[in-house]
C-alpha cells in the first residue's frame, strides 16, 4: 500500500504545474539535480573533508580520476571526495573564489559559521537591519547568533538604496569586526567597493583587520550569470549563499572565500589571509556534523549547469522580466520600495497602494494560483504577521520560459486580485468573492501549463 506521503507529493506537483511561483527566494531544479539529491549518496556518512591538492588548477577529468589522501572520519570515501572536489571546483570557477566550503545546509548555518570563524563572544557586527530589509541572521534577536555577538543595523535612503552615509558613521563608532552587506528584500545593485574603502577607513583607525562579509543568498544567480556585481572582484574576503534561489540548485548553502587554502585538521593564526581554513574548522566540527553529500553533489550539478552560457541568458532575462513586471505594476498603481527592481526582486506596498495588508493580498492570490509572500516595508508598523508590504521576484517564473508578455498578463491579473481586495478587506471576506477569483484562477492555470515545471 502507497504511503499517504506520495499522495501528498502528487499533490504538491499539480500546485506547482497548475500555479505560477512569484517568491523570489524559489526556484525550479533541472532533472539531474533532482536525480542527484535523490541518490544512493544519502547512504554516505562522510565527516571532514576530502584533499583540497589540485584545486584549483587540474582539470575535471583530474579531480573525477585521481583518489587523494582525506581528512575524513569515515573510510569509504573515494567517490565521495571526488564528488564533493569537484562541487568545490566548480563554485570556485563560478564565484572566482580561493576556495569553497560546500557543506552548510542552509545559508543560516553558512553564516553562522562565518560568524564563528571570525568572533569573539561580544564582537560586533554591521549589518543591513531588519525594518530596511535585512535578513534573519542578520541580528535578529530571536536567532542565536544575536545572545553571542553584537549586531548594529544601517538603513535605507528614501529611494531605497543602502545608506552608505550612515554605515560608514556607525562603522567609525562602533568598530565592527565584519561589515556585511546581505539582505532578502533589497532591489538595488550594491556598491560593494565604496564598502571596502569603509572598511579600510575603520582598519586604519583600529589597527585591526575587519573582514568584508557578502550574504548574497538571493542574488548568487545574478552574480553566476554576469548581470550582477560580484563582491569577492571588489575587496570582500567572504561570500555566503544558499543555493536554490537564482543559482536553481538543491536547499543548501555554501561559504566562498579569498585567502590562503590548506588542511583544517591545524588551527591558523586569525587572519583574514587564513579565512578559508578557519571558515572550513568554523563548519566542521564547530557547528555541523557529517555533511549531506547528496545535497553536495546535487550543487555539484547545479554548478555545471551554472557554468554553461545558457545560464547567463537566463540570469538576464530574469532582470528584464523582473524590471517589465515592476513598470507594469506601477501603471496599475501599485507602489514599490525603491520605485522599481535593479535585480529579480519587487517589494511592493500594498498598504499604502490599495488599502489592505500584506497577509489579505497573499490569501487572495494564493487562491487564483499566484504565489508569493506577504513583507515588511522600511519602517513598518505592520508587524511580521500583518505586514504592509509583498514580496515577489521572477527566477521561478523565468526557468520555466515565461517572457515579457506574461510579466504584462501578472500585473493585470494582480491588480484584478487588489481590486478585489479592497472590496473584500479581510481575508474572511475574501470567500464571498470566489467566483471572481475562480475566473481568475483558470486563466493562471491556462498560461501555467503552457510552460511545464522542470523535471515533473
Amino acid at each position: 500500500m502507497k504511503d499517504i506521503i506520495f499522495d501528498l507529493i502528487d499533490s504538491e506537483k499539480k500546485r506547482q504545474s497548475e500555479g505560477l511561483e512569484l517568491i523570489p527566494s524559489e526556484n525550479y531544479v533541472s532533472a539531474d539535480v533532482l536525480a542527484a539529491m535523490g541518490s544512493i549518496l544519502t547512504n554516505k556518512y562522510s565527516e571532514g573533508y576530502p584533499s583540497f591538492e589540485g584545486i584549483p588548477g587540474w582539470d575535471e577529468k583530474d579531480i573525477a580520476e585521481k583518489i587523494l589522501p582525506n581528512y575524513r572520519y569515515y573510510g569509504g570515501q573515494a567517490n565521495i571526495d571526488r564528488i564533493e572536489r569537484l562541487a568545490i571546483d566548480r563554485a570556485c570557477k563560478l564565484f572566482h573564489a580561493d576556495h569553497a566550503n560546500v557543506q552548510p545546509h542552509s545559508g543560516a548555518q553558512a553564516n553562522t559559521a562565518v560568524y564563528y570563524a571570525w568572533l569573539e563572544p561580544g564582537d560586533t557586527v554591521l549589518g543591513m537591519s531588519l525594518p530596511a530589509g535585512g535578513h534573519l541572521t542578520h541580528g535578529a534577536p530571536v536567532t542565536l547568533s544575536a545572545h553571542f555577538y553584537n549586531f548594529v543595523g544601517y538603513g535605507v535612503t528614501e529611494d531605497g538604496d543602502i545608506d552608505y552615509d550612515q554605515m560608514e558613521r556607525l562603522a567609525m563608532k562602533y568598530e565592527p569586526r565584519i561589515i556585511l552587506v546581505g539582505y532578502s528584500a533589497f532591489m538595488k545593485l550594491p556598491d560593494f567597493d565604496r564598502v571596502a574603502k569603509i572598511r579600510d577607513k575603520v582598519a586604519k583607525k583600529t589597527g585591526e583587520e575587519i573582514l568584508l562579509m557578502a550574504d548574497m543568498a538571493h542574488v548568487a544567480g545574478l552574480i553566476a550569470g554576469g548581470v550582477h556585481p560580484n563582491p569577492l572582484d571588489h575587496g570582500f574576503d567572504v561570500m555566503t549563499t544558499t543555493t536554490h534561489k537564482t543559482l536553481r540548485g538543491p536547499r543548501g548553502g555554501i561559504i566562498l572565500s579569498k585567502g590562503n587554502v590548506a588542511s583544517p585538521l591545524k588551527k591558523p593564526e586569525k587572519t583574514l589571509a587564513n579565512i578559508p581554513i578557519l571558515i572550513d574548522r568554523a563548519v566542521f566540527p564547530g557547528t555541523q556534523g557529517g555533511p549531506l553529500e547528496h545535497v553536495i553533489a546535487a550543487k555539484a550539478v547545479a554548478f555545471g549547469e551554472d557554468l554553461k552560457p545558457e545560464f547567463k541568458e537566463y540570469a538576464k532575462n530574469v532582470v528584464e522580466n523582473a524590471k517589465t513586471l515592476a513598470k507594469e505594476l506601477k501603471k496599475h498603481g501599485f507602489k514599490l520600495q525603491g520605485n522599481g527592481t535593479e535585480n529579480h526582486l519587487i517589494l511592493a506596498n500594498v498598504k499604502e497602494s490599495f488599502g489592505f495588508d500584506g497577509k489579505v493580498y497573499e490569501r487572495a492570490l494564493d487562491m487564483v494560483g499566484l504565489t508569493l509572500n506577504a513583507n515588511a516595508v522600511a519602517s513598518d508598523k505592520g508587524g511580521a504577521f500583518r505586514p504592509s508590504g509583498v514580496r515577489l521576484g521572477t527566477p521561478a517564473i523565468t526557468t520555466r520560459g515565461l517572457g515579457k508578455d506574461e510579466m504584462i498578463t501578472l500585473a493585470l491579473w494582480m491588480k484584478k486580485v487588489a481590486d478585489i481586495c479592497k472590496e473584500a478587506k479581510t481575508e474572511e471576506n475574501l470567500d464571498k468573492y470566489s467566483a471572481d477569483l475562480e475566473t481568475i484562477r483558470t486563466e493562471v492555470r491556462d498560461l501555467a501549463l503552457k510552460f511545464p515545471v522542470p523535471a515533473i
